[in-house]
């Protein structure tokens, strides 16, 4: 059940109806906590039944570490609540991707192994609720909040529908605290959340889904088109990417919004960044800050040698692009994008920037930055590496032969 559905239109003209015309805090939340499940159940109950007991399990581990004084015990829950989460993620997200790895690294080694025939169905938003999940129960045994008692406000801030399937990924020391007293909207608030739906609703429907099909069509057949549309196809995709990611993440903000409810802000204008850091400032807000928090700050975030600091970017950025999606292209563009933040901060480094260079050089950063987050998407939306190099070349070099010797053999 997608926000841009009709089906969703009756569902949440139904919730809505049914919810502010209750007046207990108490059966919002549960009404709410029967539409979120109701809703993702749509797509699988069995998915739904899922998501439930990893819920339970987490609520548990959080409510006996915050019980627990003792370092040992309170490890081993968390330890638990990672690696639970981390198994089902990696299991139904990445199976194929390692174990296609390793029979591709078998046979570069000359030896044989069978592909395994397990048909694995990805459960929509698992990397989502999972990672939301981690962000609770490593919350809670950073003593950063405290653990919530009641199970049913717990699967209710775990399964939230208008944020459960795509983002904007909720931290719970934001959203719990919004639980406690009953939600109210004024009449302006209901025009602005109007508005950011149809925004949002817009820039999928009229941008992205329009984009798609040319976008697609070069991309799976690079080498039946010029290194013009090549060219227009990577510019396309950069503006259906973000209007795909931030129009859904519009909706979703204004349908928590006409619950009561504030999300986070997940897009800032990440196309006006003026570097790559100003860049992931911008872009996919909570998952940026997620990683940051939760990966590279576990790392040791910035350390006294540089080198270390660098290795921790690396390694989050890795780990940020593996997340997007299960292929070596999307580790490949975490790469880039990680290497080019070192390369960023040594340049800041040996070149500072004074008063009377800051409006040129924000223009050339702007120029830069812009380009390469394009060449950047070429990784992210390529179906294999040699049609990736393929259209970066073209992308870089339009006008050289290479680029218009006509129609060429991509392996698949």
């Amino acid at each position: 059940m997608l926000f841009v559905e009709l089906r969703f239109f009756l569902f949440f003209a139904v919730v809505l109806a049914i919810y502010w015309s209750l007046r207990s805090n108490d059966h919002r939340k549960w009404f709410i906590l029967f539409a979120s499940y109701y809703f993702y159940g749509s797509w699988d109950w069995r998915f739904a039944a899922m998501l439930l007991a990893l819920s339970a399990a987490d609520w548990f581990f959080a409510l006996r570490i915050s019980q627990t004084e003792a370092r040992r015990p309170r490890k081993l829950y968390v330890i638990a609540s990672l690696t639970m989460n981390l198994s089902v993620l990696a299991f139904f997200k990445y199976f194929h991707f390692f174990t296609g790895s390793a029979i591709a690294l078998a046979e570069a080694l000359k030896f044989h192994l069978d592909e395994p025939t397990l048909k694995i169905i990805l459960p929509v938003g698992v990397s989502f609720f999972t990672f939301q999940s981690l962000s609770y129960t490593i919350d809670v045994y950073r003593n950063e909040i405290p653990a919530v008692p009641s199970l049913r406000d717990y699967l209710m801030f775990s399964s939230f529908f208008p944020q459960l399937v795509a983002g904007p990924i909720v931290r719970p020391k934001y959203f719990v605290p919004q639980m406690d007293g009953l939600r109210s909207i004024s009449l302006t608030d209901v025009k602005a959340m109007m508005y950011l739906f149809l925004l949002g609703y817009i820039k999928k429907v009229c941008i992205a889904d329009n984009l798609s099909p040319f976008v697609d069509q070069v991309f799976n057949h690079p080498a039946a088109y010029s290194a013009f549309s090549s060219i227009n196809a990577t510019w396309l995709y950069t503006i259906q990417i973000f209007c795909d990611f931030s129009g859904y993440s519009d909706m979703a903000i204004a349908v928590a919004g006409l619950l009561g409810y504030k999300l986070v802000l997940n897009f800032d204008a990440p196309y006006l960044a003026v570097s790559i850091q100003d860049f992931w400032r911008r872009w996919h807000i909570s998952l940026s800050s997620w990683i940051r928090d939760y990966i590279y700050i576990s790392l040791g975030g910035r350390m006294k040698w540089r080198i270390l600091t660098y290795r921790n970017l690396l390694i989050t950025m890795l780990a940020g692009g593996l997340w997007h999606g299960a292929a070596w292209t999307f580790v490949a563009w975490g790469g880039a994008h990680g290497a080019s933040q070192v390369i960023h901060q040594e340049f800041k480094r040996h070149f500072p920037i004074t008063e009377r260079q800051q409006p040129w050089r924000n223009l050339a950063g702007w120029f830069l930055t812009l380009n390469f987050v394009c060449l950047c998407w070429i990784l992210f939306r390529s179906p294999n590496f040699p049609v990736a190099w393929l259209m970066i070349r073209r992308y870089l070099f339009p006008f050289a032969a290479q680029a218009f010797s006509g129609p060429q053999t991509i392996p698949s």
